[in-house]
């Protein structure tokens, strides 16, 4: 449900004044975003596997407030002008009216990253405690309140596509936030009445030592995205590109979102004793051929012409433009299942440092793939990003299949 919204979104920008502009600026605010929260993002892994009473829940929350403090601190600092058009002109080089475009969006994301800490924090409770219906009508709340403020500002505003985009982005994640928390009201209850030999063991030292690998892989897997940027900005039909990227990715995302899912669910159910390994193992492969099948049947007839063109509302110009690059990226929903049941196995066992050399080699080899593409043989931007991130990609999965079969 949650990758609906980036379609949405893209969809109600590009119907909108400048739609070429103002859906570079959302894919790049977006981009931005996303690296300043990677810090948090995992926290739910992190609920997931820890909490267990009392003590673990009380310390854990407290790591989890003070990251979010840091994380919004930063994205202020990321705020400030001269260091804002720093980065998004002398270094990415957008252009003038991209770059004013996307401090908007940035300066009305402020509240993101917090929010989603927050929330993610409070869903990995809810999944631990069996409790996975709730985190689905939290996302059913965030949906309902982001469509009606994007709906809400497109009838009855003039402000910019993208301001519109991320106004609702940051009002669906913060009225999920206050739900989440309100949802996980009795569990939280019950927990904060048990107390345990682990609970009391675990250290804010422990915490973090099992925490920080699983925080470097968010950062290096988000981070790489105002990479990638930057690297476009350089290539061939850069203006098209990042117009085309936020509707790829979101369509792509419908599907990957899928997998996503799976790592909280290897976590919660492999079980001490490894019992769940080979189900698990069995309902992912399943799992990946359907994203592949449902992908690959949009990306190779004409179903992509009505997506990029009647659903997402791109130019014919755009939706010829963003053909070839999902066309190369179908294998991603596949890669993204396979990697979140690799990750979820070794976070179950409470081996997290493999996940972050696995990232670590991704990012390298998305990089390297992209300065090769576009440096070597002048290739489009958005054909070159593709098909670097499915290289990057099979590394890690390479990498951590060796580290598992080795510790399973």
């Amino acid at each position: 449900m949650m990758s609906v919204e980036g379609p949405f979104l893209a969809a109600v920008i590009a119907r909108m004044f400048e739609p070429k502009f103002n859906l570079a600026a959302y894919g790049v605010a977006f981009s931005f975003a996303l690296i300043i929260e990677a810090p948090i993002i995992l926290i739910m892994s992190a609920a997931t596997a820890l909490v267990k009473d009392k003590l673990s829940f009380c310390k854990l929350r407290n790591f989890t407030y003070t990251i979010n403090f840091a994380i919004t601190g930063i994205m202020l600092i990321f705020l400030i002008p001269p260091v804002f058009y720093f980065i998004a002109e002398d270094l990415i080089e957008l252009p003038r009216k991209v770059a004013e475009l996307t401090y908007l969006a940035t300066f009305i994301l402020l509240p993101w990253p917090g929010a989603i800490g927050y929330r993610r924090f409070y869903q990995g409770i809810l999944i631990r405690y069996n409790l996975t219906r709730r985190v689905a009508y939290g996302t059913i709340i965030r949906l309902a309140s982001m469509g009606a403020t994007a709906l809400g500002f497109y009838f009855f505003t003039d402000l910019p596509g993208v301001a519109v985009g991320a106004a609702a982005l940051s009002g669906g994640v913060m009225v999920e936030a206050i739900a989440s928390k309100l949802m996980s009201y009795k569990i939280v209850k019950k927990i904060k009445l048990t107390e345990t030999e682990e609970g009391r063991n675990l250290s804010y030292k422990d915490i973090y030592n099992f925490y920080y690998p699983l925080a470097l892989t968010s950062i290096l897997t988000l981070g790489v995205h105002p990479m990638v940027t930057f690297f476009i900005g350089q290539s061939r039909m850069p203006l098209e590109s990042l117009a085309v990227l936020p509707v790829i990715n979101s369509l792509v995302f419908i599907f990957r979102s899928i997998g996503l899912s799976f790592q909280e669910v290897v976590i919660a159910l492999m079980g001490e004793d490894k019992s769940g390994y080979k189900p698990l193992k069995k309902f992912a492969a399943i799992l990946a051929s359907g994203v592949f099948i449902c992908l690959a049947v949009i990306a190779f007839t004409p179903l992509s012409d009505f997506w990029f063109s009647t659903v997402s509302g791109l130019s014919n110009e755009l939706t010829a433009f963003a053909k070839v690059p999902l066309m190369i990226i179908i294998l991603m929903p596949v890669l993204t299942v396979l990697i979140n049941f690799q990750r979820g196995t070794l976070v179950s066992s409470k081996i997290t440092k493999p996940i972050t050399y696995a990232t670590s080699m991704e990012v390298a080899g998305i990089l390297f793939a992209l300065f090769i593409a576009i440096s070597f043989f002048d290739a489009v931007g958005a054909v070159a990003a593709m098909a670097a991130y499915t290289f990057g990609r099979v590394l890690a999965n390479i990498y951590l299949a060796i580290t598992i079969k080795k510790s399973i």
